[in-house]
């Protein structure tokens, strides 16, 4: 009999074909955030300003014992992809971004194993970036502060940095940092009104105004061939404002976003892009981190934002992280294992697509008091006001 393969047909080879295929390999990422509160305004005397620089400064020496904690933390739980919130965004991002992970990360230290990220991301934010109008109304344009686009006393702090194991497909990456506000069907920005019922914001201000208070992020990540999109951002608080609450409106839209982005269509012209693209979420796998400022048990916020992304059919939202030091410090409170920042309230998300992931597990980094760790999170001095959150996800439908 001839074969229609090029090699004649043997036992060994008759057997391969009809042997079942071999199952790929499972690979489990671990994908974390943490607010490191690496912002200027830590690396200044008490009742001194920032002005930006600061936390390049703090991290040229590589010794500086915030950072160091920040860094013991990230080395700790060695997430494969890292979203930090805010890691200040500079003049030289490079730079800045080297000298943590040389100086930080993969510095020599006897007591914990290096960890290396070869491929970052990091752009441009709105904070700190003077917007020309009195936006608190206080009666001065400072340009900074409450002034500018997103709260901040220069432009690019709190900004964010992604890190990963994994190359990351910065060809295809889409940030959203100049969307206005007013393009979103729907958005709070129409009913903020003055005590006296004008329009909080002048109409110039109104037109320009970014929906992001930091920026938005679609950052495609390859992992063993499969892309992962990265979806980051950091709201800003819901408080810090008055009756108005311009802070809650923006943070309920800030989130509501990410619930509209995963549902719009690709064609859909309102959500475009700062490369002029237009449309909405345009893969299967991801995964949504950030700081998002609300809880949907909890707090000041607008809560049906967060609980409707909670419950939008392509999240999965089944697995709370969970650490023993929120339930130590607030044990009576029922939703306290869940929280992840110290004053007491889920803040911080990993939430994986429900396509092409199984959850394995999770945590927040919060030790109990005397439990290995703890010091790192003694307080805010120690590290952040932050718990570093992660979620161990198997990778599916390679």
């Amino acid at each position: 009999m001839q074969c229609r393969y090029s090699r004649p047909v043997t036992a060994a080879l008759l057997l391969s074909l009809l042997a079942p295929p071999v199952a790929a390999e499972s690979l489990t990422v671990r994908v974390a955030t943490f607010n490191a509160s690496m912002e200027g305004g830590n690396y200044v005397a008490r009742g001194e300003t920032p002005t930006g620089g600061e936390m390049a400064a703090a991290l040229a020496g590589g010794d500086h014992p915030q950072v160091r904690n920040v860094a013991a933390i990230i080395r700790r739980v060695r997430p494969d992809i890292l979203l930090i919130n805010e890691f200040d965004y500079t003049a030289d991002p490079g730079g800045a971004i080297d000298a943590f992970r040389t100086g930080y990360l993969e510095a020599p230290r006897a007591d914990l194993e290096p960890v290396a990220y070869p491929y970052a991301f990091a752009a441009p934010v709105n904070t700190g970036v003077d917007s020309g109008f009195d936006l608190d109304r206080d009666g001065v344009a400072s340009g900074r502060g409450q002034d500018a686009w997103g709260y901040g006393l220069y432009p690019g702090q709190y900004g964010m940095l992604l890190l990963s194991r994994y190359p990351i497909d910065r060809a295809n990456a889409r940030t959203f940092q100049h969307l206005r506000w007013r393009a979103m069907p729907g958005n709070l920005l129409a009913g903020l009104r003055a005590p006296d019922g004008s329009p909080w914001y002048p109409a110039e201000a109104r037109a320009r105004f970014p929906l992001s208070s930091k920026s938005h992020w679609d950052v495609p990540v390859v992992v063993d061939g499969a892309t992962v999109h990265i979806l980051a951002s950091h709201p800003t608080p819901p408080v810090f404002d008055g009756p108005e609450d311009r802070n809650g409106r923006r943070n309920h839209d800030e989130i509501r976003f990410w619930t509209e982005y995963l549902s719009a269509a690709e064609d859909e012209n309102w959500i475009r892009d700062d490369a002029g693209g237009t449309g909405g979420f345009r893969g299967e796998r991801f995964v949504l981190l950030g700081d998002l400022n609300s809880s949907p048990v909890e707090g000041d916020s607008r809560r049906d934002a967060i609980r409707a992304l909670l419950a939008h059919p392509a999240v999965n939202a089944g697995l709370v992280p969970t650490g023993a030091g929120g339930k130590a410090a607030r044990p009576g409170n029922a939703h306290a294992p869940a929280h992840t920042a110290a004053w007491g309230q889920r803040a911080d998300y990993v939430l994986p697509s429900r396509a092409g992931w199984k959850v394995i597990g999770g945590g927040v980094f919060w030790p109990a008091p005397g439990e290995p760790g703890a010091a790192l999170v003694a307080d805010r001095a120690a590290s952040s006001d932050h718990r570093l959150v992660w979620l161990d996800l198997e990778l599916q439908d390679r």
